[in-house]
């Protein structure tokens, strides 16, 4: 048949059933011929038939094995495929070493998602020595291309003063962008801010505003945020109904404070 690129050819053909019927056993051979030429685009594409179990049973082995040799070749999505598998532990030992490695050289591609786990493996200390300034270099990166993960993450070290000189509206500033975007952990921390006056002007109704928001996404600690605004009238007019329909929410998940609450009702 010829070259590496020919095999691909074929095989895509078979794999789309574009000019020939749809044949996963023949695209899967075709496939291997490219791959084993050292072909990165071929070696991705088997990945993810072994992964899948099309034209060949599920190997996860070798979903592993042609994932790192796409990746060793600069195949973008086979960095992010096992730096995201270390990371969890998904089918393999974790091992958070070989996800900084691989989501490293995801994020020097530019990817956002990898710049933002290799800003919170180096903020955790995971897999490499804890460094903040690193930690916030990697999610600047990923904040600029609009990540609402790094935006909080960023966020949240302003807040705490960790790597940068602490300063509330720059943490106000982030959690701004993420929770525009519905994270509900900044929208939590942003409702915080506003409570407190940290950073913003506190404002009651906005403290409320962002909250509920973060509440109707499931954060406990924002539902009863919620339910204890409602009680006392702060940001919303009162309405003891509310706020047992918040507390409730918030204590069916545990949340400690608001299980205390019930038991005095």
């Amino acid at each position: 048949m010829g070259g590496a690129s020919a095999y691909l050819k074929v095989g895509l053909a078979y794999y789309h059933g574009k000019g020939v019927p749809k044949d996963y056993k023949e695209a899967m051979k075709c496939f291997l011929n490219a791959a084993e030429q050292g072909n990165a685009s071929a070696q991705l594409l088997l990945a993810k038939m072994y992964f899948e179990g099309r034209g060949v049973a599920r190997n996860y082995s070798e979903v592993i094995k042609w994932n790192r040799m796409a990746a060793e070749q600069g195949k973008v999505k086979a960095q992010m495929f096992l730096g995201d598998v270390y990371l969890v532990g998904e089918e393999v030992a974790q091992n958070y070493s070989e996800a900084m490695k691989w989501h490293k050289m995801a994020a020097e591609q530019g990817i956002a998602d990898s710049q933002f786990k290799v800003s919170a493996m180096y903020h955790a200390g995971q897999g490499v020595a804890q460094n903040y300034s690193e930690a916030m270099k990697w999610g600047r990166k990923a904040a600029e291309q609009g990540n609402s993960d790094s935006q909080t993450l960023i966020g949240g070290m302003y807040l705490g003063g960790r790597g940068v000189t602490k300063d509330y509206k720059e943490a106000a500033k982030y959690f701004r962008k993420a929770a525009e975007q519905g994270h509900k952990s900044a929208q939590f921390y942003l409702g915080s801010m506003y409570e407190q006056g940290g950073g913003v002007t506190q404002n009651s109704s906005e403290s409320m505003k962002w909250y509920k928001m973060a509440a109707e996404q499931g954060d406990a600690e924002a539902q009863f945020k919620v339910g204890a605004m409602y009680c006392t009238g702060r940001g919303v007019a009162l309405d003891t109904e509310e706020a047992l329909k918040w507390i409730r929410k918030a204590a069916e998940q545990g949340y400690e404070r608001a299980q205390k609450i019930l038991e005095t009702l």
